[in-house]
């Protein structure tokens, strides 16, 4: 069964991008299953910086598929301007598959992501790009679908039931004025003519491609801690993150994956608020930041940086069962002497070997930590594990103990060719 899900162990931006990349070379198919604008992928071709939003990373190869799955919401103004984007650096988007069922990002969610934002005593940190506003509609039934853009007058009705209720909070709640209804269904009109080439059955497609033996890539975004069930809730997006996302928002059953490949950074960032127990201050974070470039790919925001924390990779696990690991960022670590991996916490004086659910735990938990040796010299160009130092290997040898899954990729470069493969 060609099925491989590739997904993120922690708060996102653990470099699944490079992965995805590296693994499309033996690939047919690249399958984006869940997320929208508010996720950032970074991918380096061909020694360019490439910064992507909605498009699948396998986007740079024209002969692969990529696919919007239908658990995936979409801002068209950005994904046009991103098709834009690559077209100006002579990378035609001719081999996308959009699914109908996709829900649109509309002008007023983007409006009541910065409202709620604004007005909320407890700030989420988003992206205030509507995805949140975007999957809640969703939920409530009040979404625009993809296929409605072929139903004017549907279209319309719809829109306008939707926008009667959106206009009487803006105005009666927030003090703000409606959005009119005539443009934005004229604007959502002049998209039809750019998706109208890509929309296609998704399901169908993917269906169609297994039973032909084709080998598929279901790319995640974000990662397990920013799940809306698993994730530091409400510090969480708004989709599915783990493998299970990938069944949903891509209409695939479990029985058809078979691997599963969890993406670790050698440390741990998040960006927003949130829980964050062995987060980091002062000039050792800001060390890590800046060696790592640890900036948002859609804000541009610095994360907030610490060391790596394997109860939170347990747990990431055993709700994805990962067949496997890729561990990113390696080479960062070499700029450090001394290098801490948080092994159990201690909350009240009591020692916990588990996450706890319950935010305040999570926000008042002391990290117990496991002391490493640091190796202190430029790993970059090597090529083999066994060339590495000792003391990255017997890091790497711990983390494969401690979760019981093999480590079987590992980056020490943003550069597709800085990878180890084990």
């Amino acid at each position: 069964m060609p099925a491989t899900v590739v997904i993120g162990a922690q708060w996102g931006d653990e470099g699944k991008g490079k992965i995805v990349h590296l693994l499309t070379q033996q690939s047919d198919a690249v399958v984006r299953f869940n997320g929208g604008c508010n996720a950032g992928h970074t991918v380096y071709h061909k020694g360019k910086k490439f910064k992507l939003h909605h498009l699948p990373s396998g986007i740079f190869y024209s002969d692969k598929l990529n696919i919007l799955g239908n658990g995936v919401v979409v801002d068209l103004g950005i994904l046009q301007e991103e098709i834009n984007y690559l077209k100006e650096s002579n990378i035609e988007v001719k081999n996308l598959k959009i699914s109908p069922l996709i829900n649109i990002i509309m002008p007023y969610h983007r409006l009541f992501d910065k409202v709620y934002e604004s007005e909320s005593k407890a700030t989420l940190g988003t992206t205030g790009r509507g995805v949140g506003p975007a999957y809640t509609d969703k939920v409530a039934r009040k979404g625009i679908r993809i296929i409605d853009l072929f139903s004017p007058g549907t279209l319309k009705e719809t829109l306008s039931i939707v926008l009667n209720e959106k206009n009487r909070i803006l105005s009666e709640i927030y003090h703000l004025p409606g959005k009119t209804l005539e443009l934005i269904y004229e604007e959502l009109l002049s998209y039809r003519e750019l998706v109208l080439p890509f929309v296609e059955d998704t399901v169908e497609l993917i269906w169609e491609l297994l039973g032909a033996g084709k080998r598929l890539l279901f790319e995640g975004a974000q990662g397990t801690f920013l799940d809306i069930d698993f994730g530091t809730y409400p510090y969480v997006t708004s989709s599915h993150t783990t493998v299970g996302g990938a069944c949903i928002g891509a209409g695939i059953p479990p029985s058809k994956i078979d691997k599963i490949i969890g993406v670790v950074k050698a440390y741990t960032t998040r960006v927003g608020e949130g829980p964050f127990p062995t987060e980091l201050k002062g000039k050792e974070e800001e060390k890590l930041r800046e060696v790592g470039g640890e900036f948002g790919t859609t804000t541009g925001r610095p994360r907030r940086c610490g060391w790596l924390d394997i109860v939170m990779l347990k747990l990431a696990c055993k709700i994805n069962e990962f067949t496997e690991l890729a561990l990113t960022k390696l080479d960062v670590l070499s700029s450090f002497s001394l290098i801490k991996v948080a092994t159990t916490y201690i909350c009240e004086e009591k020692l916990l070997e588990k996450w706890p659910y319950d935010l305040k735990t999570q926000k008042t938990i002391k990290p117990v930590y496991r002391e490493f040796e640091g190796w202190e010299k430029d790993i970059s160009d090597v090529e083999n594990f066994s060339k590495l130092p000792k003391q990255a290997q017997e890091f790497i040898f711990f983390l494969e103990e401690e979760l019981q899954t093999k480590i079987t990729i590992i980056s020490v470069g943003p550069q597709r060719e800085q990878t180890i493969i084990r």
